[in-house]
């Protein structure tokens, strides 16, 4: 237990001096009409991650306290990822046309619904309740920064200035992760298991209500059919190698860590027979989850804070290489040192810190491939085969160290196709926008020209 405590005090030392020294030696705008921006998304963004983040301490658990079994709660958390799957491209078509304002208003009505199923100890309600969760969690993790990042451009501000927003939100994240561990927990001991969900739907009531206030409306493409958005999508990714390797990138990245999220308490929790075999009966004793949890978030925070700092030096397409391949180095530890606690912690912080640097780069990334058109229907086709990994994973009865070999390999494709997308962007000079489909194939059709003048 001691290197766990241990662990998160140097971390959050070592996060605080990198946060001071990051904030010193980049360069800060000036302009107060960018900060009111920046203040007004992620004051929402937060909040909308805290409505997420206070549900996910207890969802386990209440699930337990209504004496259901472990089959019907892992086909229930199937059901979630299911739903993201299933619905989230149609859901993303709905925001380019409708607008990224109003689905994020949906989204915190769905989630609050979702919240509301968690009052009923009746397995139907709360299937009712994980397929809105699924479809609330696409919209998440879609409409807002496509909302962002269309605002940023309209209102002309520097493109650079982008990168910072992507970073603070990490770092803002993060210390509401933790923050919204704590308040769960605390309401949990006072009100039961059901009580987080209902602050959950207060935080969520409050965004929307902020976001009718503060935000205004932008769409991808207003004029075509949720259809024919879906069908734009489709053909950009086919068109346009970069945006394929992004989609391929998140899907192996993301699929990891999700799994990891899974599984990272049976890995660090030792065992008589010290075995990564994940259906075996021997005793484990406990671990500090909490400390564990909040050294992961400030590792989390760490990397954010490099990614402002490698940003300045290198492209995000470059240093996005090693990134990767060291989160793959990083989840080999539990296959190579079982029960070694204190190696596995170590790679455990390192997976982490590369999750730091990944979420601001691909967002970054995005920006700079994705068309702005189909942006949040492209985003969500993206979750589709991350959810599908998931799922597969779940629905096996797999060893850790099956699962973490799987991961590893996720994380090394992930790097050549990091790789293949940093050579294409050396190849052709890219615009910083896509708008559309047709710049998508003119670019395409840029880079088979170059290659044929090569040849």
């Amino acid at each position: 237990m001691d290197i766990f405590i241990t662990g998160f005090w140097i971390l959050s030392v070592s996060c605080v001096v990198l946060f001071v020294y990051s904030r010193s030696a980049l360069p800060t705008s000036s302009d107060a009409s960018f900060h009111s921006f920046k203040r007004s998304y992620m004051i929402v963004y937060l909040l909308a991650m805290a409505g997420d983040w206070l549900q996910g301490p207890y969802v386990y658990a209440l699930y337990e306290s209504y004496g259901m079994s472990t089959h019907d709660i892992e086909v229930l958390f199937v059901a979630g990822f299911g739903s993201s799957m299933l619905f989230g491209t149609f859901i993303g078509s709905v925001a380019d046309k409708y607008g990224r304002r109003t689905n994020c208003i949906i989204y915190g009505i769905l989630y609050g619904l979702a919240c509301i199923t968690k009052h009923f100890n009746n397995f139907s309600i709360l299937m009712v309740g994980r397929l809105l969760g699924g479809i609330a969690t696409s919209i998440l993790y879609s409409a807002f920064e496509s909302w962002l990042i269309h605002e940023h451009h309209k209102r002309g501000f520097e493109s650079s200035l982008l990168g910072n927003i992507f970073s603070h939100a990490v770092v803002g994240n993060s210390l509401v992760a933790i923050t919204s561990g704590l308040m769960a927990q605390k309401v949990a001991d006072y009100f039961g298991y059901v009580a987080p969900f209902d602050a959950s739907m207060t935080f969520l009531g409050i965004m929307c209500v902020v976001i009718a206030m503060t935000w205004v409306e932008n769409y991808g493409d207003a004029t075509a059919n949720a259809l024919h958005s879906f069908k734009e999508a489709a053909t950009a990714i086919k068109s346009d190698y970069k945006i394929l390797c992004l989609g391929l990138i998140q899907s192996l990245f993301e699929g990891s860590m999700y799994t990891f999220v899974l599984e990272w308490t049976p890995a660090l929790t030792p065992s008589d027979t010290k075995s990564l075999d994940k259906s075996s009966d021997s005793h484990r004793a406990s671990i500090p989850h909490g400390y564990i949890f909040a050294g992961f978030m400030v590792a989390v925070m760490i990397g954010s804070c490099l990614f402002d700092l490698m940003r300045q030096k290198c492209s995000v397409e470059f240093f996005m290489r090693p990134v990767l391949f060291l989160s793959a180095i990083a989840l080999l530890m539990p296959i190579i040192f079982p029960g070694n606690q204190l190696v596995i912690f170590s790679g455990f912080l390192v997976f982490e810190i590369c999750v730091g640097i990944f979420w601001p780069s691909m967002s970054t990334m995005r920006d700079r491939y994705v068309p702005e058109a189909t942006r949040a229907t492209i985003m969500n086709f993206f979750r589709v085969p991350l959810n599908l990994i998931v799922v597969v994973i779940l629905l096996q009865n797999l060893s850790l160290k099956v699962i973490f070999e799987c991961c590893v390999t996720f994380l090394i494709l992930a790097t050549v196709f990091q790789h293949w997308l940093y050579r294409m962007s050396c190849n052709l000079p890219s615009k910083s926008i896509p708008v559309s489909v047709e710049d998508t194939k003119e670019e395409k059709t840029e880079f088979e020209e170059t290659v044929e003048e090569k040849i």
